[in-house]
């Protein structure tokens, strides 16, 4: 500390991914061939080559922090995220960073393949060898003519209900843009982002409460009361559009609507004007790793993705994930 400056520090806030590894595998439709029986987005065979692949690379990548050799496997939101994840390798404790370099399989492996033609995706839903209580929903998705692995959403503690699946096994993908009941799945994200940013009086009137949810208006309310650097610092949230904005959803055997979304905000902290002569805002060590540095004002950038459940009469997001991707 300068005896001439007194600096505050501040922490990173909002919500940052657990660092949890995504990969997958499965089961997957009817590949008969025949024209009387419709086809999946791919084969079983296609699916399981896809899956295994995706952990074989993704495995190896997460060892030596190669965003390139990932990106020959992940695309979209989550590798917007898992690229943020590996600036940030070099400044976790030992013990996380042998946990994640680990190699891992998934297990339980469940294929969920939409009818070709409707979709371009399908979905893996699986449990890992590090962690065999939840599952996890992974999506691939087709980007520059390969399947790449492109939304990860682990069922924290509640369990997404069972896709619909028609006599030959497919699932029934829902158009991302179709309304159930007040909201559509391109709606969610926004929705959510409206919680930290007003504490849900606008947008964020048509969830349900749920954990996130909640768990965003008290991050909402504390903010707003605290502000940051022990109140010499306003702290504010604000929707900005994600990395990519692709949406995913499915039918449910229970008549509802299964959603994977993604989801964006930005944090600015800024130091009050009376203080402004005196002190600085400095930034922590995962802020500065992503490029921050002191001043009156740090923003942060969080890229995240949600789960969610759409019936005529709630739309519940079970579960968010976040990770912090710049700091300016």
């Amino acid at each position: 500390m300068s005896p001439h400056t007194r600096l505050i520090r501040l922490a990173a806030l909002g919500a940052t991914a657990a660092l949890a590894l995504t990969a997958c595998g499965g089961q997957a439709a009817s590949d008969s061939g025949s024209d009387d029986i419709p086809q999946g987005v791919v084969s079983k065979a296609a699916a399981k080559k896809i899956a295994d692949r995706y952990q074989e690379v993704n495995n190896k990548a997460n060892a030596a922090q190669d965003e390139e050799l990932l990106g020959t496997v992940e695309a979209g939101q989550v590798y917007a995220m898992d690229k943020a994840t590996y600036t940030l390798f070099e400044t976790w404790p030992e013990k996380e960073k042998k946990a994640y370099t680990k190699p891992f399989s998934y297990r339980d492996r469940e294929y969920v393949i939409p009818r070709k033609g409707t979709a371009t995706w399908f979905a893996v839903r699986a449990k890992s060898s590090e962690n065999s209580e939840n599952s996890v929903l992974l999506v691939f998705d087709k980007v520059g003519g390969t399947h790449k692995m492109v939304l990860a959403l682990w069922a924290d503690g509640e369990e997404p209900p069972k896709p619909a699946l028609d006599r030959h096994g497919l699932a029934e993908a829902v158009d991302p843009g179709t309304k159930v009941g007040k909201l559509a799945p391109s709606d969610l994200g926004a929705a959510y982002a409206d919680f930290l940013e007003t504490g849900g009086k606008k947008k964020g009137k048509a969830l349900t409460s749920t954990e996130p949810v909640e768990n965003a208006e008290k991050t909402y309310q504390r903010s707003s009361t605290e502000g940051a650097a022990g109140g010499k610092a306003t702290e504010k949230f604000f929707a900005k559009p994600p990395a990519d904005p692709s949406v995913y959803a499915l039918r449910t055997a229970d008549g509802g609507v299964l959603a994977l979304f993604p989801a964006a905000h930005k944090q600015e902290s800024l130091l009050k004007e009376s203080y402004r002569s005196i002190a600085d805002l400095v930034p922590n060590d995962e802020q500065s790793a992503l490029g921050a540095t002191r001043g009156a004002l740090i923003t942060d950038v969080f890229e995240g993705q949600g789960l969610a459940e759409l019936t005529p009469k709630s739309a519940r997001i079970t579960a968010v994930d976040f990770q912090h991707v710049d700091a300016r």
